[in-house]
């Protein structure tokens, strides 16, 4: 009766020692493949909405709102860096709007283009002071 419980014993260890640790390296829940490309798309898309804010606070038509507001837009450029994934959304399809309408010169009524620059700056604004 005693071989039988050592060996019972013996067994349960084995068992337990094999069981998850050793093969827990080769399964994963998602491929790292996958993982690594799917962080490098979100990580291209913030560039992608930091570029095209960026690109609109460089314009000139923009930064003459600003000016004219007492609005620094150095200090919401360095702020660009620093905001939340969803409030870097809502500023870069502003900042493309803006970008789109003012693109080659095209010639708009100025006063739809001033109020997107404004909602703009508002924007960045209210995010950065957060």
């Amino acid at each position: 009766m005693r071989t039988l419980r050592k060996l019972l014993v013996v067994l349960l260890v084995i068992v337990t020692a094999l069981s998850s640790n050793a093969f827990a390296q080769q399964r994963h829940a998602v491929d790292p493949a996958e993982l690594a490309a799917a962080i490098n798309q979100h990580v291209a898309a913030q560039d992608a909405n930091r570029a095209a804010i960026r690109e609109a606070l460089g314009r000139a038509e923009v930064r003459q709102v600003a000016e004219n507001a007492g609005i620094d837009l150095d200090r919401l450029t360095a702020g660009i860096d620093t905001m939340s994934a969803a409030d870097l959304e809502r500023a870069a399809d502003a900042a493309r709007n803006v970008n789109e309408t003012l693109v080659g010169g095209a010639t708009l009524i100025i006063s739809a283009t001033t109020i997107i620059i404004i909602l703009l700056l508002v924007l960045l604004i209210v995010v950065v002071a957060d």
